[in-house]
């Protein structure tokens, strides 16, 4: 492990936060929550223990004030060390009572102190630290403590136990609904990436095992079409291998940051390079873009891509000897896109297929849009997707 460099002269050995704030050792104990909290019992009680002793002796004693700041004070470490917080106070409210004689009393330091105890401890130290709370109140007082004062007591403790033990089920609750979000957004990432790969890898490895055999079959007689097809061979497996590297990307989070930026995702704009390579491959494409068109959102853009991809990648597989046409279409509130062929269609399809058309309605789903994908009636396949636009969206565009 390598040695940590010396600390400057005249630098803080603790180093300063990226926040600018102050390092660690030199922190307050407590935080302002607590301070709050703290402060807060203390002006409750104070105020409690004055009216009281107004109207019982027609003065405020000054010791029972002193007491009851004292006892407030360990609130501020009742995080850290919440049964030792709850000692203290109890011990400070026993020195109350023997000193200055007062009605029975439950104080709001008492309150959150039993509180602290009874969300952070088990079942067994908060049984015992209430029957203390219960009996504390009762002690040092002049006379005996009457049935009033002992069901007023123990209702008191109940009642801080039943608040805590509904905070603690809510806490549970929500550290369980947090898991099951979480859990769902691992869920629908993988699956994003495995729609990506899926089009990536079906396309890509398609278009290879194209050029590779018609680089083959021309070797012999026409060598400059199967250099042209192994060139085209050659830039699809770079392709490939940069869009893989590209969202495999996302699962090196944390790691230290590529050097080279990475090229953006594929858009509407890389529908006329998807439709040349496709004619390269053996199958004709016609691409025709109807309406006045605009920049799209990043999302969208990718969608259309990847329908089309996918859709031109099922047609070379199965369409045969085929003519295909993609039609995109600008519309005021959204936008369409429709892939069809004219060949053998669903007809060619092997049984068990169908993951991308399953990719396809969940990334059309994602926009609100819908997907219409089946075999036409004269022959070919057909795919169609409208994806809605917001007006906000078409402004930004």
């Amino acid at each position: 492990m390598p040695k940590r460099p010396a600390a400057r002269e005249g630098s803080r050995p603790g180093g300063a936060r990226p926040d600018g704030a102050r390092p660690d050792r030199d922190a307050l104990p407590w935080t302002r929550n607590d301070a709050l909290v703290t402060v807060g019992a203390a002006v409750v009680d104070l105020l409690s223990f004055s009216f009281g002793s107004q109207l019982d002796r027609g003065y405020v004693p000054p010791a029972g004030c002193v007491l009851l700041v004292v006892a407030a004070l360990p609130l501020l470490a009742r995080r850290r060390a919440p049964l030792a917080t709850l000692a203290a106070v109890l011990l400070t409210d026993l020195a109350l009572n023997l000193s200055v004689p007062v009605g029975q009393h439950f104080t709001a330091t008492t309150v959150v102190a039993l509180y602290t105890v009874a969300r952070s401890r088990r079942a067994a130290v908060v049984a015992a630290a209430a029957f203390v709370c219960a009996v504390m109140p009762l002690v040092g007082r002049s006379s005996l403590p009457g049935t009033v004062d002992v069901v007023g007591s123990l209702a008191n403790v109940l009642l801080v136990l039943v608040t805590a033990a509904a905070m603690n089920r809510w806490h549970r609750e929500n550290e369980a609904n947090r898991r099951l979000l979480a859990d769902r957004a691992v869920a629908d990432e993988r699956r994003r990436i495995a729609r990506e790969l899926h089009d990536i890898v079906a396309h890509h490895i398609t278009t290879m095992q194209l050029m590779a055999g018609g680089a083959r079959a021309n070797l012999r007689h026409d060598p400059e079409t199967a250099r042209e097809a192994l060139v085209t061979l050659e830039g699809s497996g770079r392709m490939a291998l940069r869009e893989m590297r590209q969202l495999l990307d996302v699962l090196r989070a944390g790691d230290e940051a590529e050097e080279a930026p990475t090229a953006p995702q594929p858009g509407v704009g890389d529908l006329p390079g998807i439709v040349a390579e496709t004619c390269r491959a053996g199958l004709p494409v016609e691409l025709d873009v109807r309406g006045e068109e605009r920049p799209l959102p990043p999302s969208v853009g990718l969608t259309v891509f990847r329908i089309v991809q996918e859709a031109l990648t099922n047609a070379r597989k199965y369409a045969g000897r085929a003519r295909a046409s993609v039609r995109l279409t600008y519309g005021a509130h959204g936008l369409s896109v429709e892939v069809s062929d004219d060949g053998a269609g669903a007809a060619a399809a092997p049984a068990g297929s169908g993951y991308g058309l399953l990719g396809m309605r969940e990334r059309v789903a994602l926009h609100g849009g819908t997907l219409e994908a089946g075999p036409l009636a004269g022959g070919g396949f057909r795919v169609a997707a409208r994806l809605p636009l917001t007006a906000e969206e078409g402004v930004r565009a």
